[in-house]
């Protein structure tokens, strides 16, 4: 039974474990389509390292990109979360919403119903005034998420971490405030 800092109806949200790096990597990292709207998928070494960040991020802030469980199966399906980011200058360090699910799980409302809690731990218990979100324009997905949960498109840019790859690098910009 894990020991989870907040839940869904259905999701469980916690920190990660150095034991997440197996399901992590070879069912969603090393997915060509979990991976579509990503410049590379992350080797199992970048897996590791992202888990540590995951883990020291949370330690530091309260939040993260949370590893998310099915409550009824405790499996591992992904992450849903908040993450800093500093990649729009004009806006300085921010709090991004995110998500990346195993396909196995796409298409049964787990992306909104955990986006949602998440928005809820953000705004109720860790006081954040707003949140945005980030998504390539051709990401139709991640965007239908966006709109579901009721954040709104601020503008579209290039984004800088994706100059060399040209058919993610045009993105939308979407927020939300409390």
């Amino acid at each position: 039974m894990n020991s989870y800092l907040f839940k869904s109806e259905r999701l469980g949200f916690r920190n990660w474990t150095i034991n997440d790096v197996d399901v992590f990597f070879t069912e969603i990292n090393d997915d060509d389509d979990v991976m579509e709207f990503f410049p590379f998928k992350p080797s199992r070494t970048q897996t590791e390292n992202f888990i540590l960040r995951m883990q020291q991020m949370y330690n530091k802030t309260k939040f993260c990109y949370f590893a998310v469980d099915l409550l009824d199966t405790n499996e591992l399906i992904g992450f849903i979360g908040l993450s800093e980011q500093s990649y729009i200058k004009e806006l300085g360090t921010f709090v991004d919403i995110g998500w990346r699910l195993k396909k196995s799980v796409w298409k049964k409302g787990y992306a909104t119903e955990g986006a949602n809690a998440c928005l809820k731990y953000g705004f109720e218990h860790l006081e954040l005034k707003k949140i945005y979100s980030v998504a390539s324009e051709i990401n139709i997905n991640s965007i239908a998420v966006m709109k579901k949960i009721g954040m709104q498109q601020i503008k579209t840019f290039n984004h800088p971490k994706l100059v060399n790859s040209p058919n993610l690098v045009s993105c939308v910009l979407f927020s939300i405030t409390v």
